[in-house]
């Protein structure tokens, strides 16, 4: 049997590499997924690439509540139910020292990746059906620090204390609350991060994390998707406010 026949997912940062590819796995599995995006053009094009009955979008800005409470309710009137809220949407901002970092930004970076997540666990969690599964997708940059990347280290560390927070509150229920910390994943954030760092050079950035990296090389994003489908399923029923790192050994190098 699919591992998440009759289940609805609630998928932000839809179109994105991760999103996408998690997207696609929770489909193969007997899912009906709901993809959340800000990017309309990113909709469309996503919506090619699925072209599946069990699919639906919608574009909203997770960091709105008045936006966070139209997909919460576009959901549930297109599928009836939400059993898995994938919190993946989110931004890395600039790569500057703090000093010389953009207080615009940082406040943008935290309302993406902070106060959306938050709005989610507030809005999202209460209407989930017992026993499901909240993913929060964090980093490796929410366990340690990264010179540059200060509002997005920020905010990835923040939501694990929401996480293990949101836990807590909603074990009653058994709804199982998890944070997802990549490394370094073969996608588009990964290609601005390394032009942020090196404009000039960024192939060299690129070669320096893959070398901080055990396995010497970046995630694919259906790799950290495995993971998510994992935490997603039954069979993670008994697993709640953990971190849960995919980084090729990165943290332990």
């Amino acid at each position: 049997m699919k591992r998440l026949n009759g289940k609805v997912a609630l998928i932000t940062g839809g179109t994105g590499g991760i999103g996408l590819a998690t997207a696609k796995l929770f489909l193969a599995e007997g899912a009906k997924v709901m993809l959340v995006d800000n990017d309309g053009m990113a909709i469309e094009k996503a919506r090619t690439s699925l072209d599946h009955e069990n699919v639906s979008f919608c574009i909203a800005d997770v960091s709105k509540t008045e936006d966070t409470i139209r997909f919460l309710n576009h959901t549930l009137q297109t599928f009836g139910k939400i059993d898995i809220f994938f919190a993946n949407a989110g931004i890395e901002g600039v790569s500057k020292p703090i000093t010389d970092y953009p207080e615009d930004v940082f406040d943008k970076v935290l309302a993406v990746n902070l106060k959306g997540v938050w709005l989610g666990c507030k809005y999202i969690t209460p209407k989930m059906v017992s026993g499901g599964s909240v993913i929060i997708t964090s980093s490796v940059a929410g366990l340690k620090g990264y010179a540059g990347l200060g509002a997005y280290v920020a905010t990835k560390h923040a939501i694990v204390g929401i996480m293990k927070v949101a836990a807590l509150e909603n074990a009653s229920r058994m709804i199982r609350v998890n944070t997802l910390h990549p490394g370094p994943v073969d996608n588009d954030m990964m290609r601005r991060i390394e032009s942020g760092m090196s404009p000039e050079n960024p192939v060299e950035v690129l070669k320096g994390f893959e070398a901080a990296v055990p396995f010497g090389r970046y995630a694919t994003s259906d790799e950290v998707g495995q993971m998510a489908l994992f935490l997603a399923s039954d069979d993670s029923k008994y697993i709640t406010g953990c971190t849960h790192v995919v980084d090729g050994g990165m943290l332990n190098a």
